[in-house]
């Protein structure tokens, strides 16, 4: 379905207007982002776009740059219909990838780095990916995947363009093995692009610009198809609802490959902003930026940020020389850890949403009035999701069976439910997954939570994560809430354990804080479970607590599946009394 479609309604006939004008090449155009980058190069010529190590761009170079990229595709034969698969850390070839692929008329499809290679070759294979950039720390993973592609397809395998990314940071070793196996290093490719290649918008705005996979972490993975007209959207939306501003310096401490940086991969380009990358993302790393890079903005997951908060002195840079904008999602983040941040200095904004919202789509929109209000009383607000983006058009809070909405009490449980621009077109080649995806007409999100008496909205858990213990549902995320205020307690993940006596009860597993004495753990346990049972009704308190470093995605969000194998390991709770 079309633009026109869109405008119209679907399955309507359309709606009486005054007149009967049609559009025309003067007054209609699709949206898409890649306008953004024309404009920055033509504002800010000579502005740093792109800063990575000793490479510095400006944004007249990062457009030429980009138009070779999309020539250099084109030449090959790469367009629409095609797509173009990367892997690689947060460098400036992956943030050119985003403007040249779809200049060219492909798909761009950022791959998660931390996959493995059976997972990226089911990738590479379900999207039929034409080219694959690889940085060059990465190719030997890539090989391995299109060496799995290449057995399961047989006859019927067709190798795809390897390009190879080198990075002056790193040891030349990879690069050199990666380009002695016939790969094209990045810079020459370019070169055999023109500069001055004359790329079209897509005419649909419905095309798609880019496809994102989900974890996958009980199947296959599903394929997340977005959008221009949605890219375009969300990259003003994204920037705005954070109060960016013309000329923000901007830490990629969030991956690109995740959710294409939450469209700040776009944003950036629209407000004329500086990328400063990081190839690996540390505390000490994101201090170096805010005061020797001038650094305004970055965004995270609320592991990170509570890495930021209990950084040793040796590696921080306090007090900030400047309000610094961070902007957390990914996982919600608790009470504790807002008000942590807010005492530093950090300007925090709150945002909820998923790679089929194109990222973050919801935020917790602060009030003036919240200002009077004691921190602790302002963070607790300021933990809900809130309400929709500016490019959302619908957000609710439903029941699942019936649809129909849950009283705004702050009470009621429901499922999460989004409309609207904002929302992708579908999974790849899935329509049994779409079709419970948009059922009712709304995307499902799969996460359980309430609306309070303001319309904001909060999350209280996933619904697969919903704890079930004597027939009463526990919140994981609630239960978290107050172990982080534990002060022993650095992380904390809360899964359901089968329990003798209750079905199911709380399991925690806990890092704790460095110099914590760890040498009677089972005194350590009971203590946690002592300051939960003061703080928490009876039955939420956790029944076991296991501690050590939690598994982490690539975006800082815990493998919770991982951790249920691990209690699914140690057998049930037996004779639990509470």
């Amino acid at each position: 379905m079309g633009s026109e479609g869109l405008a119209r309604g679907f399955g309507s006939e359309p709606e009486r207007d005054i007149d009967d004008l049609p559009r025309n090449d003067a007054n209609y155009t699709a949206l898409t982002p890649l306008w953004f980058l024309e404009r920055a190069a033509l504002a800010q010529p000579d502005r740093v776009s792109v800063v990575h190590g000793p490479v510095r761009h400006t944004w007249a170079e990062t457009y030429r740059r980009c138009r070779r990229l999309a020539s250099a595709l084109a030449r090959r034969s790469v367009g629409h219909g095609s797509t173009v698969a990367v892997i690689a850390p947060n460098v400036p070839a992956v943030y050119e990838a985003h403007f040249g692929v779809p200049m060219s008329g492909a798909v761009v499809n950022c791959v998660n780095i931390r996959l493995n290679a059976e997972t990226i070759a089911f990738l590479l294979d379900h999207s039929v990916a034409e080219v694959v950039m690889v940085d060059q720390e990465f190719y030997a993973l890539a090989e391995e995947s299109l060496k799995i592609v290449a057995e399961n397809k047989k006859s019927a395998f067709r190798p795809p363009i390897m390009i190879v990314i080198g990075d002056p940071t790193c040891d030349p070793k990879s690069l050199r093995y990666a380009l002695g196996k016939g790969a094209v290093e990045y810079e020459e490719f370019l070169k055999t692009g023109d500069p001055e290649f004359p790329w079209k918008p897509p005419k649909d705005e419905w095309q798609s610009i880019a496809l994102g996979y989900t974890s996958g972490t009980t199947s296959s993975p599903k394929g997340v198809v977005l959008h221009h007209r949605g890219a375009y959207l969300m990259a003003l939306s994204v920037a705005m609802v954070w109060g960016m501003s013309e000329g923000a310096v901007y830490l990629w401490t969030l991956p690109m490959f995740h959710c294409n940086g939450w469209c700040y991969t776009w944003a950036l380009a629209a407000f004329c902003g500086t990328s400063i990358c990081l190839r690996q993302v540390s505390t000490k790393a994101i201090y170096h930026g805010i005061a020797k890079q001038g650094v305004t903005h970055f965004c995270a997951a609320p592991i990170v940020l509570n890495n930021l908060i209990n950084a040793p002195a040796s590696e921080t840079f306090l007090p900030l020389p400047r309000v610094v904008n961070v902007m957390v999602a990914g996982a919600a983040p608790t009470p504790s850890l807002l008000a942590a941040l807010s005492i530093r200095g950090f300007r925090v904004t709150h945002t909820y949403g998923l790679s089929e919202t194109y990222g973050p789509s919801t935020v917790c929109v602060w009030k003036p009035e919240w200002d009077a209000l004691p921190l602790e009383e302002r963070s607790r607000l300021h933990c809900r999701q809130g309400i929709r983006y500016i490019a959302l058009e619908g957000l609710d809070v439903v029941d699942p069976k019936t649809m129909a909405p849950v009283p705004a009490d702050g009470k009621s449980l429901g499922e999460i439910v989004l409309r609207g621009n904002a929302v992708m077109k579908g999974y790849l080649k899935n329509p049994k997954a779409n079709a419970e995806a948009f059922a009712g007409g709304w995307y499902h999100s799969g996460d359980l939570g309430v609306k309070h008496p303001d319309g904001y909205v909060e999350v209280k858990d996933r619904m697969k994560d919903v704890i079930i213990s004597g027939g009463e549902n526990i919140s994981s995320l609630e239960v978290e809430k107050v172990l982080y205020t534990h002060p022993a307690v650095l992380e904390a993940c809360v899964v359901a354990r089968a329990d003798e006596r209750w079905g199911e009860s709380p399991c925690a597993f806990v890092t704790v804080k460095e110099g914590v004495d760890r040498s009677d753990e089972a005194a350590l346990a009971n203590d946690v479970m002592r300051f939960c049972r003061e703080r928490m009704p009876g039955f939420w308190v956790p029944k076991s607590v296991i501690f050590g470093p939690l598994p982490k995605t690539a975006t800082g969000k815990i493998k919770k599946h991982e951790l249920r194998a691990k209690v699914k390991e140690l057998g049930p709770v037996r004779k639990s009394r509470m």
